[in-house]
């Protein structure tokens, strides 16, 4: 997976949709809190979806597949970033 963020702040990764969906499945996979999707079209932002705009948890899946199907469905070739949390939890497993 590739950031492609080219913007001067680096805390913020942006992946292409393939790469997002990859980010996604991990997240799934491992628990993680999604809090929003901010996807970008030709460096702008396009739109923002919170799990709160679904009335989900962070950690439901079914929101935040939702989020990035129907933002898919509405416009091509933009790229992607989340704000999510990792549970101390999972950070303290080895």
């Amino acid at each position: 997976m590739k950031n492609i963020n080219d913007s001067s702040d680096e805390s913020i990764h942006y992946f292409s949709e393939s790469d997002f969906a990859t980010v996604l499945k991990k997240a799934e996979h491992f628990g993680l809190s999604i809090y929003k999707i901010e996807p970008l079209l030709e460096g702008e932002v396009f739109d923002v979806s919170s799990h709160d705009d679904y009335k989900k948890k962070a950690t439901d899946p079914k929101w935040y597949t939702k989020a990035f199907s129907d933002l898919k469905k509405r416009q091509e070739g933009l790229v992607y970033s989340a704000t999510y949390k990792v549970s101390k939890k999972l950070l303290e497993r080895e």
